[in-house]
């Protein structure tokens, strides 16, 4: 996975790629050079006092060593360049994928495994890019290159890069292999304590509420304390690794030291040799040592890439349409036809042959108890889920067949859980029309009875919203979602709950102002409150995930026993009979 995503992604990048290669090869051959120049000073100036040939030969010195910074500085310059656009490209795609999810694939991957692969997975795998970048050419050229330099300096020394570099190679083997399943795990962890401190963020007042801190406390303490002990065991792994190559640094340089100084003492080689000899040695291991550093990150990039592909690779169930219809001639009109829903691996259904109709100017309420499905059955209008059974039609096409964006523009849906962004309260607003001005604003805000509350702020239409509407209250959070649907002036209205958070004199004054605005549209309501929807043209009764009843308030308080309980329950068994 990890080499099919840098295949891939890095294609782009050829270019900037084949450069940081010409550099990178031009500056690894300037560093082989200086030893081998260092020598030929030693042996043929130093040793027989020749000034001219130190000045001349330290010259080439001096311009091969600018070379070698020159071409490093650029060669750095463009792998960054090439990584980072890497990163960028890739957390697009995973983003992009993810906003193609329905709420199915959402609820599989989870949100905060989603959130640790499009940042810190990312951010993994695009620092092996950049390192594998930088080093993937000066690695292989310094090794072998050094290797055939020293021989070249001294062959009677030779000898010692047979077991020095084996010996090096095995040791981070070792090292590696015993990281790979620590770091698999580490990621595992780092999923744990992102899920258990999103859900203590955003459930603090419930925690509170119900004194549980310090079980909360405990939780968090056992997720960080399972990141601990796994990031532990891949540290020592980890700082296991440096003092072994030092220890093989030091000690083959120590040998060098030794065997070369007989050599030198019994005439079959030259100081300057010697001393070449030593530095190739230690560019060879350097070479080790930053292919090391590599190594070191390949195994934590390869689990991090099969996160990555996973979300990739996942298939969306709601699939855009091969040939999306693009214009429809009707306007308004709704209709589920046997309509059935199961969630995969789930042994009954949630939906089961559900069929209504939703006209312009009609409004058709949908009530039932808890767990009947009627936000299930919602949801399935803009095309959040897809029927398993039946069909859904918006304006006389079934949703799988309409263009997306067609569909969308077309239906104004507020759920049950109202949603705002960071930002202001026109921005939020102007999700449902980006194009509207202040006057349509606060003409929305009218509507959903959220004006006085905007107008009563200092900064009005610009008064900051923090993440998830929390720094607003829960009715006043559903009203703004509201007038951002009102805002959008759809064909199709679905109302998913939300006026649970209202009063019930705010929740009529904003049904009387929201009548006018959806004259000429199909208004589709799920409601709790029976005294929310007794005036709706039809109401749809589920019970179990099927219809079991359709009609009038009267019609179903004289004649149907599922309303009549759930009446029964909400305004008494005298209102009932």
């Amino acid at each position: 996975m990890l080499l099919r995503l840098l295949r891939t992604h890095l294609a782009p990048y050829r270019r900037w790629l084949a450069i940081v290669v010409v550099l990178q090869l031009s500056a690894t051959v300037a560093m082989l050079y200086l030893p081998s120049l260092n020598a030929d000073i030693i042996d043929d100036g130093v040793a027989v006092g020749d000034t001219d040939t130190i000045w001349r030969l330290g010259g080439v010195m001096l311009a091969v060593s600018v070379v070698q910074i020159v071409c490093s500085v650029l060669a750095t310059w463009f792998a960054a360049r090439a990584a980072m656009a890497f990163g960028r490209d890739l957390r697009g795609a995973v983003f992009g994928q993810v906003m193609a999810f329905s709420g199915r694939e959402v609820g599989t991957l989870g949100a905060p495994s989603l959130i640790t692969r499009t940042t810190n997975d990312v951010q993994q795998v695009q620092m092996l890019a950049m390192m594998g970048s930088t080093m993937a050419v000066t690695v292989p050229i310094m090794m072998v290159g050094g290797i055939v330099m020293a021989m070249r300096e001294d062959l009677g020394l030779s000898w010692l890069l047979a077991i020095v570099v084996p010996a090096l190679f095995l040791c981070v083997g070792v090292v590696v292999s015993q990281m790979v399943p620590s770091f698999r795990l580490v990621q595992e962890r780092i999923d744990e304590v992102n899920r258990v401190l999103r859900e203590q963020v955003t459930g603090l007042r419930v925690v509170r509420a119900f004194v549980r801190e310090p079980l909360e406390r405990e939780r968090f303490a056992v997720a960080n304390d399972s990141l601990t002990e796994v990031s532990v065991r891949a540290g020592r792994w980890l700082a296991t690794m440096f003092p072994l190559v030092m220890l093989v640094v030091n000690v083959s340089s120590v040998a060098v030291i030794w065997f070369g100084g007989l050599r030198v003492d019994s005439g079959e080689t030259q100081v300057g040799a010697l001393t070449a000899f030593l530095s190739y040695l230690m560019q060879i291991l350097m070479s080790v040592m930053m292919g090391t550093f590599m190594l070191m990150q390949v195994p934590r990039s390869a689990v991090c890439a099969d996160r990555i592909a996973e979300v990739l690779d996942t298939p969306s169930s709601v699939v855009p349409p091969a040939r999306p219809v693009t214009a429809v001639s009707l306007r308004g009109h709704l209709d589920l036809e046997g309509v059935g829903f199961t969630f995969p691996g789930a042994a009954q259904p949630v939906l089961r042959d559900v069929s209504l109709q939703v006209r312009p100017g009609e409004t058709v309420a949908i009530i039932g108890a808890t767990g009947a499905g009627k936000s299930t059955l919602v949801n399935l209008v803009p095309r959040l889920i897809d029927a398993t059974a039946g069909s859904v039609r918006v304006d006389g096409v079934d949703v799988r067949e309409l263009d997306p964006d067609l569909l969308w523009s077309r239906v104004g849906f507020v759920p049950q859980r109202a949603f705002l962004f960071t930002g202001t309260v026109a921005q939020n607003l102007r999700h449902g029309r980006p194009e509207a001005t202040d006057d349509e604003l606060w003409q929305a805000l009218e509507v959903a009875q959220a004006r006085d509350f905007v107008e009563a702020v200092p900064e009005g239409l610009e008064a900051p919203i923090t993440q998830g509407g929390s720094n607003v209250s829960g009715g006043q959070r559903q009203r703004l979602a509201i007038a951002r649907a009102v805002l959008r002036r759809p064909e199709i209205y679905v109302f998913d709950d939300a006026f649970s958070a209202l009063d019930q004199a705010t929740d009529a004054r904003l049904r009387a102002a929201l009548a006018p605005q959806t004259r000429d549209a199909a208004v589709l309501v799920v409601a709790q409150r029976v005294s929310s929807i007794r005036d709706a043209d039809r109401i749809v009764v589920l019970d179990d995930g099927a219809v079991v009843g359709t009609g009038t308030h009267e019609e179903l308080l004289a004649a149907n026993p599922t309303y009549q309980e759930i009446v029964a329950s909400q305004h008494g068994v005298e209102e009932a009979a």
